[in-house]
């Protein structure tokens, strides 16, 4: 068989090596998979490589051979070179989310510009930062009938004055992080999801999933009037890999599928899982429904992703939680 039609067989990532910084993370064990899928070797950094809370990724297919978990703080430059030693590629996903500034900024903003520099030491040839929406729209000048793009950016002192030390440290982190890389002339491509949603392969609800949790349980007695904007975990795991195998992708990747009102959310989650005791009631009943801004994931879709409807993600996401014992499955009468 000629060299050309068995090297046209193997998957992408037959022979390459990267690494994921977070692997058990909600988005980053998603990756994980989708790297092993692919063909590549993946060395994943975790708190404590031992844990039972890694189970799920030594369980992946291609896991046994293909993947190693280890030990590397953000903070710590000499972990991330272990880490990235050997590497072509880094999937910057790590990083915490709270509102606690002291939890947030610095393993957000130092952390991405120890990833950045050890990267350009190691000689990654490209690096992959899970960013957030949250570092494009803050901004109480923009126009809701102007759809938000990758050119759009939050404001500082908005993030500041409203104590969204999230959107903040992320902002500051990214910021840096384009800094760092020119500083350095390495490779970045950045990927900002909105909130994101869908099956869950960590053992433990994380925060976005805990953003309807509370209507499943009834915990919420009403929902707020605001809108948000959703996309599922499995499009953002691809879009991943998508900028990260096309050699021209560049700049900012803006991961969005639709924007619902609080309302609809609930509406919707009542319609497909009636059993359960979600709200139909708005906080605020006094002015009308507030309109969410509008993200143009256009750039993603050149690259050939194809999102998955909301209704399907949250279908997912609440299928999930109840075939991980998370949500008590509740018989419809």
């Amino acid at each position: 068989m000629p060299i050309e039609k068995i090297t046209a067989d193997l998957p992408a990532g037959f022979g390459r090596t990267v690494c994921v910084t977070g692997a058990s993370g909600f988005i980053a064990s998603w990756l994980v998979k989708r790297l092993l899928e692919r063909g590549y070797t993946v060395k994943g950094t975790v708190r404590k490589p031992d844990d039972d809370k890694n189970a799920h990724l030594r369980s992946l297919v291609g896991a046994s051979d293909r993947l190693e978990l280890l030990q590397a703080d953000l903070l710590d430059p000499e972990s991330l070179r272990a880490a990235f030693a050997g590497c072509e590629g880094v999937f910057h996903t790590a990083s915490p989310v709270t509102d606690d500034p002291e939890l947030m900024i610095e393993p957000a903003v130092q952390g991405t510009r120890n990833v950045i520099n050890v990267a350009a030491d190691a000689g990654v040839k490209r690096v992959i930062f899970t960013s957030s929406i949250g570092t494009v729209y803050m901004n109480p000048q923009r126009s809701l009938d102007v759809p938000v793009d990758e050119n759009c950016w939050s404001d500082l002192e908005y993030c500041k004055n409203t104590k969204n030390w999230y959107c903040y440290a992320k902002t500051v982190a990214e910021q840096g992080a384009w800094e760092v890389a020119r500083e350095r002339a390495i490779n970045l491509v950045v990927v900002n999801p909105v909130l994101v949603l869908g099956p869950l392969m960590q053992p433990t609800v994380n925060a976005s999933t805990a953003h309807i949790m509370k209507y499943l349980t009834g915990s919420a007695k009403t929902y707020i009037n605001a809108s948000q904007a959703y996309v599922h975990v499995k499009d953002v795991a691809e879009a991943h890999v998508k900028v990260y195998e096309t050699p021209e992708a560049s700049g900012r990747y803006i991961c969005a599928e639709s924007t619902l009102h609080r309302g609809e959310l609930c509406r919707i989650l009542a319609k497909l899982f009636p059993e359960y005791p979600i709200t139909n009631k708005c906080k605020d009943e006094l002015n009308p429904p507030k309109i969410g801004y509008k993200f143009t994931n256009q750039r993603l879709k050149d690259l050939g992703i194809e999102f998955t409807p909301v209704r399907q993600c949250l279908y997912d996401t609440v299928m999930s939680l109840q075939e991980k014992g998370l949500l008590p499955i509740v018989s419809r009468n």
